[in-house]
């Protein structure tokens, strides 16, 4: 079986001599393609949105993240200048200004001509012992119970017996509390 392929032939349109009877296709073949071309953008226009949507929503935490960290990021460069921001004076003088945070060590009280002795008829009166009036000074110059414990070769157990009693004692919730009632009653300097 043979099979030939020709291409077929067409013959010319013969173009109209005169002006008469002449339409162009010119105009409506414009507006197709106007039209072709607005619906094609309208659809562009309609996948790029549901992409767009699609996006935010599939990767909403890394976008919200990476708002917080531009919001983070904006506050504490203001903070930073508004900090150490500089100042004109008068005399058109410009002055760094910065703030600086640190803790200063106060030393006590210059210490008296006498040593402290505790109320020890305050002391009875209350009833707190020795050990729990030792316990109760290193409480007040700050010491944990553990450093109590070490410092006083016994467990850390027992020092929180000793706290508790002389807690009591003194009717105190916390350690400040015991601190500053000790004071005023005489037990503490």
């Amino acid at each position: 079986m043979l099979i030939c392929w020709t291409q077929p032939r067409y013959k010319k349109a013969k173009e109209p001599k005169g002006r008469r009877g002449y339409t162009s296709s010119r105009p409506i073949m414009t507006r197709h393609v106007l039209i072709f071309g607005l619906v094609g953008g309208l659809l562009i226009a309609a996948l790029q949105y549901t992409e767009y949507r699609f996006i935010v929503i599939e990767h909403s935490v890394e976008l919200y993240g990476a708002l917080v960290a531009i919001l983070f990021a904006a506050f504490g460069i203001w903070l930073g200048l508004r900090i150490t921001r500089r100042r004109e004076t008068g005399s058109g003088e410009i002055i760094r200004e910065t703030v600086v945070v640190r803790e200063v060590h106060v030393p006590a009280e210059a210490p008296a001509a006498q040593p402290f002795a505790p109320n020890s008829a305050r002391q009875q009166t209350l009833g707190i012992t020795a050990r729990e009036l030792e316990i109760l000074t290193l409480v007040a110059r700050g010491f944990s119970n553990r450093e109590i414990a070490t410092q006083l070769f016994v467990s850390e157990n027992t020092v929180k017996t000793h706290c508790a009693r002389a807690f009591d004692k003194l009717g105190a919730v916390r350690r400040t509390q015991a601190v500053q009632r000790g004071k005023e009653l005489g037990l503490l300097p």
